[in-house]
């Protein structure tokens, strides 16, 4: 067996990432930009007034209050096409470019007008509520590097760059294929010795989630044909999943059958509870990992191994999931020679550390405290036993992961 480190760097160093494409920006939340995007214009392009008031110069507010005359009036969106001179005042709304001759806004709360005079009874300095060209970004400068998965604020700096299409990574297609006779899809007629297959579906969700897209290969059933069968359409794809068979049991037939077809394993045991059956290698020229048919187990793999493979093949530095302190509310026995993540509680805070409640059954067969669970603890290899109150390291799964 090898270590859960171990398999993480060998699994990321077989991954490169994808290909990439041109979308535009309407569909682009949420994707991975490929490139680094420069601005098309400068934002704003012009002096513009924060408020609505009065452009003047502020050289004629030596003395307060102090009288102007008004020679036109610019609403945001048009101009004032002349040059304000000595004594003169252009009113003027929030948005608009300021006129040529004016450097200072004097907010209309702070003035008394009519139609030809406004009088201004407060001094400002120059340059006072005027957001000059170019504060926001200018033509030329980069608004976002790559690679960036795109949030709804990048949406709104792009298309204010006035960008409407973008390269972005093509999402990698992640196929899935679970194996074995007992399982049926949910909502089919269930026989008396088949179970519900679960796994693809929460599998193929956590894909999406992770910024992949996810390729339902179907149910392989326990033999060859159906196997080799199935498999044939992973071709296509970045990489494969498959979900159970992957041990070395008698009807365990991935690493046999798919063998025959081009597929060299690189390691299949980890030192890890749940997930022990593990592999990974390739098959016809993708990346494949061999997930445990156990749904516990594969889920926690998925967010040990899959996630930052998916990253990988988006071009982005794969997750490592965040680790921090918790105090345990009861003792903990010591462990044995795998590392271990067993599902938890937060039940409270106190000296600014988490408390957790780890659940009384941790049989990775149990996927309802997985749901339940607000992280993982994480044991050692060998650790020693803990009493109550110890400290432990702990994965927060909402801060890991806030969609999966």
């Amino acid at each position: 067996m090898i270590s859960v480190e171990e398999a993480r760097k060998n699994i990321l160093k077989e991954i490169r990432a994808v290909g990439t494409e041109v979308i535009s920006l309407q569909a682009a939340a949420g994707r991975v930009l490929a490139e680094n995007v420069r601005s098309r214009r400068t934002q704003p392009p012009a002096d513009l007034s924060a408020m609505d008031g009065f452009a003047v110069k502020a050289a004629d507010l030596g003395t307060i209050p102090a009288s102007l005359k008004i020679v036109g009036e610019v609403p945001a969106g048009g101009s004032y096409d002349n040059t304000v001179g000595t004594g003169e005042a252009v009113r003027i709304f929030t948005g608009a470019a300021l006129p040529s001759g004016t450097d200072t806004i004097i907010i209309q709360e702070d003035t008394e007008f009519d139609a030809e005079t406004v009088t201004v009874k407060e001094g400002a300095a120059k340059g006072t509520y005027v957001r000059p060209a170019g504060l926001d970004f200018s033509a030329g400068d980069i608004g976002i590097k790559a690679p960036t998965i795109l949030t709804p604020r990048d949406i709104g700096l792009l298309a204010a760059m006035d960008i409407p299409w973008i390269t972005v990574r093509r999402k990698p297609k992640i196929a899935l294929l679970s194996t074995g006779d007992e399982l049926v899809r949910p909502g089919e007629p269930l026989g008396p010795n088949q179970i519900i297959s679960s796994n693809s579906l929460s599998i193929a969700a956590l894909i999406e989630a992770a910024g992949g897209e996810a390729l339902d290969l179907g149910i392989a059933q326990d033999n060859a044909e159906s196997l080799r069968e199935k498999v044939m359409n992973a071709k296509s794809a970045d990489m494969l999943i498959t979900l159970g068979g992957a041990s070395v049991g008698d009807h365990d037939l991935i690493q046999p059958v798919l063998g025959k077809e081009g597929l060299s394993v690189d390691f299949w045991r980890i030192a890890m509870r749940p997930g022990k059956p593990l592999m990974f290698g390739n098959f016809a020229g993708i990346p494949m990992l061999g997930m445990p048919g156990n749904p516990v187990s594969s889920l926690i793999c998925s967010f040990l191994f899959l996630i930052p493979a998916i990253d990988a093949l988006n071009g982005l530095t794969p997750r490592t999931p965040p680790r921090q302190r918790a105090i345990l509310t009861h003792a903990l026995k010591e462990n044995d020679q795998r590392e271990d993540y067993m599902r938890a509680v937060i039940t409270e805070e106190t000296s600014g550390l988490p408390v957790i409640r780890l659940f009384d059954k941790q049989d990775s067969s149990m996927l309802s405290p997985l749901s339940l669970a607000d992280c993982l603890v994480v044991r050692a290899p060998f650790a020693a036993a803990l009493p109550e109150g110890s400290e432990v390291d702990i994965i927060p799964l909402s801060r890991c992961y806030p969609s999966i």
